[in-house]
């Protein structure tokens, strides 16, 4: 049985073609204001500092999608034929009230800390 991967945090604004990040498959946590969402094909659509990013959402149940309304989620990246990702979404979740700030904050200082913790260990 093959293990699920945990979601690596990823601001979108992250989420280039020259990212490390940006590879079929890679497992993934991204954090959005909705702004489309479709019932039909149960993608949405979130964005996050000027960037968007499509999320196939067909595995998920009992979310309620309000546009306008941040939505965080875990899934793995597919890469189309014309570069577009998609995020395939494992689970969603809800997160009205973050302070988006504070958690890209939160964010900067988790990996420096990852930086340091791992240069500290090799030396």
């Amino acid at each position: 049985m093959a293990a699920i991967k945990s979601g690596a945090l990823v601001t979108l604004l992250e989420l280039q073609p020259s990212s490390e990040f940006f590879k079929e498959g890679t497992s993934l946590r991204v954090t959005g204001k909705l702004q489309e969402y479709s019932v039909e094909t149960a993608i949405a659509v979130i964005a996050d500092q000027g960037v968007t990013l499509k999320i196939d959402t067909q595995h998920l149940r009992e979310l309620g999608f309000r546009i306008g309304s941040i939505f965080q989620f875990i899934g793995e990246l597919h890469i189309q034929p014309d570069n577009e990702a998609v995020l395939q979404a494992r689970t969603g979740r809800n997160v009205d009230g973050i302070d988006l700030n504070l958690y890209y904050q939160s964010l900067q200082q988790l990996r420096q800390f990852q930086a340091e913790h791992m240069k500290s260990a090799t030396t």
